[in-house]
């Protein structure tokens, strides 16, 4: 199992959330906390899944739709619009999703590998594998790896090359 990737999905606990009618799931260790949704303070020429930055508690936080960054085809802001604050490579970041769900326990019996699909029609190097829950389908995601890649502008990257 030396060859696996880095980002295999493992048993143990996910936040599950959903994104339009699809329900995700995060390891629970990269959740610091989850807030209801505060209009953020935008960042000029920021890409547009960049809603702006919060203040938490004197950390400047900058927050993430992430219903924009992966193509949902609604974004609507309700009382069920939450932000999941994760702690992602010792930066905080927060994303928002419509609505939290609960904390699932995934064996590794309950984890299928994501499908293969075609990399020109859908990036689907942050699904780890689904879930399958009874009837619920889950989609787990590297949200680690998603949050810290070159596309999102939110961390140094570690394996830039020096200009």
């Amino acid at each position: 199992m030396v060859n696996q990737k880095a980002h295999v999905p493992h048993n143990g606990e996910y936040l599950t959330f959903r994104l339009g009618s699809e329900e995700y799931g995060i390891d629970i260790l990269k959740v610091q906390e989850i807030r209801s949704y505060e209009q953020p303070t935008r960042i000029a020429n920021a890409p547009e899944f960049i809603k702006g930055v919060v203040n938490l508690r004197g950390v400047i936080v900058p927050i993430v739709d992430l219903r924009l960054k992966l193509g949902c085809a609604t974004a609507e802001y309700n009382s069920f619009t939450v932000v999941i604050v994760l702690n992602v490579k010792n930066r905080v970041v927060g994303a928002v999703v419509d609505s939290v769900s609960d904390v699932l326990e995934l064996s590794r019996d309950a984890i299928r590998p994501a499908p293969e699909l075609s990399s020109a029609a859908v990036d689907t190097s942050f699904i780890t594998g689904i879930g399958a829950i009874n009837e619920r389908m889950l989609i787990l995601m590297d949200i680690e790896g998603l949050m810290s890649s070159a596309d999102m502008g939110l961390m140094d990257s570690v394996t830039a090359a020096a200009s």
